[in-house]
């Protein structure tokens, strides 16, 4: 005989040994059992769970003579022409090919015969919704009474293409997907009969992929068992799937959510240049970060991840070097670039420009990269791992600024991170006077800043945010905005919108007026710069801002 694949020898023949669908099994045992038979069912779901399975099933059962819990028997003469194939009273139309008018209408003119050497005559019409207008037209009829020897089982993965018309005469069965667990059991029954022997996490592996559907996941056992001679393991089964290699993911993963861009983009080349399509990239990193994110906040995470032992402790010490929320925007960036590749001229690139944007958050102006980089930053001040940049040195009065605009806001923000070699001078508390703090304390001084003193006062309160205030969300963006002074009032420049809201937020904002108090300073004003603006074109613009006024020639 022929070989016959998996999901064809192990087709359930009794209610009992379907997976899972309890609801609809039991539904159509107790109509068997008090002889409540309908005229016309839809069994609509996911492809792989048991619909025309069932189907072939019922029409056993309703016609079988010594029917065993409602399941046929198997062993009357009616069970056996009807699992031989050779019974004229059960018929099994392919609605995607026999779609027209003209097969609706010469099943209308057969089903008013009686049946042959049974009670009922079945007819199992698949993927019912491929039928065309005028064929459900021609059914419809019939379909609302039949003869009372008919009965119609419908089955489709389409329910809403079906009309209403036919939907209303019909009663709906809905199938569901076949949870994990199910599934493994069910090829490891198939593998322990057939004697192929087999590693746990390779089946689980199988079922996984199998995402619900017995067939696929029998189809795919199939393939895995011709694969591999000898013992099924997790590595035969991820080769079988064209998977990536596991250390391959792990190091482009680590280079991500370590924020090593270049070493990114190098694991991505070397994983394509095995032949791994974007697509199939794509999924295994989404499947690899699931696997993350189930170790990082599952207490069971061992037990539904079931991975192999050494495999999960790699998984695990990655998920111990970020945090829940870079995973989640990591996963929202893979998943739309996923998306958006599908309708792509270069596939690889948009898989490349999304690894670039995960591994690089610091120029990434979205909420969830700005959270990103104040969760780092506040990490490396407890810890104290600040890098020390440079001492600058401070700016005297009189001295003449030579330097351009770009040169001297990257010493001020050097000068802002290089933590001081004395102590930092205790901060005088400004607060107005309560009844608990004695004799009155002054109120800041505002005075007249001198060129020397203006020159210095964004690395102060750069200073000031990141020891003594400690606010990290200003000094995050601050370190974005540029600065200068227009008389005695600070202005800082931005050309990102999230920047200047966050600046210009009441709650901020405040906190900034009572910083800059501190420093002199009694006013400060935050303006959004048209992108793309040079620093020349600030230059002179800030200079004709300071000169209002005055005939000023620009050489």
């Amino acid at each position: 005989m022929a070989y016959l694949a998996f999901y064809r020898t192990f087709r359930p023949m009794t209610f009992d040994a379907v997976v899972r669908q309890e609801h609809i099994v039991r539904t159509l045992k107790n109509q068997i059992s008090t002889g409540k038979i309908g005229h016309a069912y839809l069994f609509c779901g996911p492809r792989g769970t048991g619909k025309t399975t069932l189907a072939k099933i019922f029409a056993r059962a309703i016609n079988c003579e010594n029917p065993v819990d409602g399941s046929p028997c198997g062993k009357c003469e009616v069970c056996k022409s009807l699992e031989s194939g050779a019974s004229l009273d059960v018929s099994e139309i392919d609605a995607a090919s026999n779609n027209g008018v003209d097969e609706m209408r010469d099943l209308r003119e057969k089903v008013q015969y009686p049946p042959v050497s049974g009670r009922y005559k079945v007819y199992i019409i698949d993927e019912v919704h491929m039928l065309t207008s005028s064929a459900f037209n021609a059914v419809l009829k019939t379909l609302e009474e039949p003869p009372a020897h008919a009965v119609f089982i419908l089955a489709t993965t389409e329910p809403q293409k079906i009309p209403a018309t036919i939907l209303s005469r019909c009663m709906r069965f809905d199938f569901k997907l076949i949870p994990q667990k199910d599934l493994e059991n069910l090829i490891k029954s198939v593998y322990d009969k057939v004697g192929k022997s087999y590693e746990d996490e390779a089946v689980s592996a199988i079922a996984r992929a199998g995402a619900g559907s017995a067939r696929d996941s029998l189809s795919i056992a199939d393939t895995c068992a011709s694969y591999s001679q000898g013992k099924l393991t997790y590595a035969d089964v991820n080769e079988v799937l064209g998977s990536a290699d596991f250390n391959s993911l792990s190091t482009l993963l680590k280079s991500i959510v370590t924020e090593d861009a270049s070493s990114a983009l190098g694991s991505v080349e070397d994983i394509l240049s095995t032949g791994k399509s974007v697509g199939v990239l794509f999924r295994d990193l989404l499947n690899f970060l699931n696997n993350l994110s189930i170790v990082k906040i599952c207490k069971n995470a061992k037990q539904i991840v079931n991975l192999p032992e050494e495999t999960y402790n790699k998984v695990a010490e990655l998920s111990s070097l970020c945090d829940g929320h870079k995973l989640l925007r990591v996963t929202e960036i893979l998943s739309q670039a996923e998306s958006d590749a599908k309708y792509s001229l270069n596939a690889k690139i948009t898989l490349e420009t999304a690894v670039l944007k995960c591994a690089m958050p610091s120029a990434d102006y979205n909420i969830d990269a700005l959270i990103g980089k104040i969760s780092a930053l506040e990490k490396k001040i407890e810890n104290n791992s600040v890098t020390v940049i440079r001492e600058v040195p401070a700016v005297k009065a009189c001295e003449p600024e030579k330097k351009t605009v770009q040169e001297k806001r990257k010493e001020l923000i050097a000068e802002a991170e290089a933590p001081s070699p004395f102590k930092e001078p205790p901060v005088k508390d400004e607060r107005q006077p309560t009844l608990f703090d004695g004799a009155p304390k002054p109120s800041p001084e505002i005075r007249t800043l001198n060129d020397g003193e203006k020159g210095g006062i964004f690395a102060k309160l750069i200073r000031l945010l990141r020891t003594t205030r400690k606010n990290a969300v200003l000094f995050t963006l601050c370190m974005d905005v540029g600065n200068f002074f227009e008389g005695n009032k600070l202005i800082l420049t931005t050309e990102s919108e999230a920047v200047m809201k966050g600046l210009t937020r009441t709650d901020n904002a405040n906190f900034l007026s009572e910083t800059l108090l501190e420093l002199g300073v009694g006013e400060h004003e935050v303006r959004l710069i048209k992108k793309g603006e040079s620093e020349m074109e600030k230059a002179v613009r800030e200079l004709k801002k300071n000169f209002d006024g005055i005939d000023i020639e620009i050489k």
